[in-house]
C-alpha cells in the first residue's frame, strides 16, 4: 500500500489534485492539504474545489504553513508527494521546504487544465520533480520535447483530466446559459464589457433563459491569477449607466458541475470548464472575437468546431466539438493513461533505494533572488507579506520623488 501527500496552493490546483487522487488504485491512501500563500482559497472555494471527490466527503483540506507541511511530511513519511501548485511554489517546495526528506518521496507535479501550447516556463519550475503529469497526447509530445531540450530528468506521464470523469452526460437539457470567466483573458476592460453586453442581449431576447456568469472567485476572494477587471464590478457599472437591466444576468460561484447540471448551454473565452461542458454533452461556444492564440489560452480549440463570436452568443448559437478533436485533446480512452503505473514504478525504486536524484533546472545564482521571493510566499503570513509589499512600494515612490 502506498501513501500520497498532495499539496495545493490555489482553487484550480486544489480541484485538480482532489480529482487526480481519486484516480489512485484501491488500497492507496492519500492526504490533501493547502499550503498557505497569498492566493490561498477561501473556505467556500475549498468546498467547491473538492465537491464530488473523495476529499469532499469528509473534513475539508486543512490550510497549513510551510513549516507545518514539512513536519507533516516528516511524520507521515509519504511514498509520494503531489505538488499541485503554481510553478514558483512547486520549485520552492521541491528544492527547499521539502528537500532532504528521508526516505526520499517521489515528487509529482503537473498542470491543472489546458496546457497548449507547452511552455519552457512550466518545465523550468517543475524540473525538480520525478514525474510531470499532463492530460493529452499532444501535451505529452510538446512538453516531452521541451523537457529534452532543457535537459530535464523527470518523466512525462499522461492522465485524464480528473474532473471530466465526475460528470454525468447532462445533455444541455436545463434552462441555464453559463458563461465561465477566466481571470487572465481577455485583459481589456472594453472586451469584458462586450461579453456582458452580449449576454444581456441574449437574456433580453429569451426571457425564460437563466443567464449566469459563473465566477471563479468573488470580489473579495483570491484565485490562481489576479483579475484586474472583475465581471461583477463591470456589470454594476454598466447597470448604473443604463446600458443593461440590472437583473438580466446573475452572478454565482460554487462547483461548475452543479451549474452544468442545469445548463442548456455554456460559453467561455478559454476556461478549462469548456472541457467539462463537452464531457457533460452541453452545447458550447468558445469566443474567438479577441483572437485565437497562445496569449488568449484558446489555441487548442482550433478545428474543434466550437469557436464562435459575440454575435453567435447573442443569438444563442452554440456548437458541439468534432469527434476527431476530442480524441486528440483530453478525451482519450482512460486506459491509455500511464501516470499511475509510472508513479507506482517510481515508488518501488524509492523503496529499493535506487531512485535517481532529480536536478532542478533553476539551480544557480541567477535564480537565487526569485527563489527567495517565492520562499517568502510560503513562509510569511499573507497579510504580513502584503503589508511589506505596500511599504516597499511607498519607499520606492518616495525615493523616486526625491529624484
Amino acid at each position: 500500500m502506498s501513501r500520497v501527500l498532495a499539496v495545493a496552493d490555489s482553487d484550480s490546483y486544489l480541484k485538480w489534485a482532489a480529482g487526480l487522487l481519486d484516480q489512485l488504485p484501491a488500497g492507496w491512501t492519500s492526504t490533501l492539504t493547502v499550503v498557505r500563500t497569498p492566493i490561498v482559497p477561501s473556505q467556500a472555494q475549498i468546498a467547491a474545489a473538492v465537491s464530488g471527490t473523495r476529499a469532499g466527503a469528509g473534513e475539508p483540506p486543512a490550510v497549513v504553513a510551510a513549516r507545518a507541511l514539512r513536519r507533516m511530511a516528516e511524520r507521515d513519511r509519504p511514498d509520494a508527494i503531489l505538488l499541485a501548485c503554481t510553478g514558483p511554489v512547486v520549485d520552492v517546495l521541491a528544492g527547499g521546504v521539502l528537500e532532504g526528506l528521508r526516505p526520499r518521496p517521489v515528487l509529482v507535479s503537473g498542470l491543472p487544465g489546458i496546457s497548449i501550447p507547452a511552455t519552457e516556463k512550466a518545465w523550468l519550475y517543475r524540473g525538480g520533480c520525478d514525474l510531470f503529469v499532463v492530460h493529452s497526447g499532444r501535451e505529452v509530445e510538446e512538453f516531452g520535447r521541451i523537457g529534452k531540450e532543457l535537459g530535464a530528468s523527470g518523466a512525462m506521464a499522461l492522465a485524464r483530466l480528473p474532473y471530466l470523469d465526475h460528470l454525468d452526460a447532462f445533455g444541455g437539457t436545463g434552462n441555464r446559459l453559463v458563461f465561465a470567466t477566466q481571470a487572465k483573458v481577455p485583459k481589456r476592460r472594453d472586451d469584458r464589457e462586450s461579453i456582458l453586453l452580449a449576454l444581456a442581449r441574449l437574456a433580453e431576447s429569451r426571457p425564460g433563459l437563466d443567464v449566469v456568469v459563473k465566477l471563479r472567485a468573488l470580489e473579495n476572494e483570491r484565485q490562481t491569477h489576479n483579475e484586474r477587471y472583475h465581471y461583477e464590478r463591470l456589470w454594476r457599472a454598466l447597470a448604473e449607466s443604463g446600458q443593461v437591466r440590472p437583473d438580466a444576468v446573475r452572478f454565482a460561484a460554487g462547483p461548475m458541475r452543479e451549474h452544468l447540471a442545469a445548463a442548456a448551454g455554456f460559453v467561455t473565452v478559454s476556461s478549462t470548464a469548456a472541457l467539462e461542458a463537452i464531457a457533460g454533452r452541453v452545447p458550447l461556444l468558445v469566443l474567438s472575437d479577441f483572437g485565437v492564440s497562445a496569449e488568449m489560452i484558446n489555441l487548442v480549440f482550433e478545428d474543434s468546431g466550437c469557436l464562435g463570436t459575440l454575435d453567435d452568443l447573442a443569438r444563442g448559437d452554440l456548437r458541439r466539438p468534432t469527434a476527431a478533436w476530442c480524441e486528440a485533446n483530453y478525451f482519450h480512452d482512460p486506459a491509455t493513461g500511464d501516470w499511475v503505473a509510472k508513479l507506482d514504478a517510481l515508488v518501488a525504486q524509492a523503496r529499493a533505494g535506487t531512485l535517481a536524484p532529480v536536478r532542478s533546472l533553476l539551480d544557480g545564482p541567477e535564480h537565487a533572488a526569485a527563489r527567495r521571493k517565492a520562499r517568502l510566499r510560503v513562509e510569511v503570513p499573507p497579510n504580513v507579506l502584503r503589508a511589506g509589499y505596500r511599504a516597499s512600494r511607498r519607499v520606492r515612490r518616495y525615493l523616486k520623488a526625491l529624484g
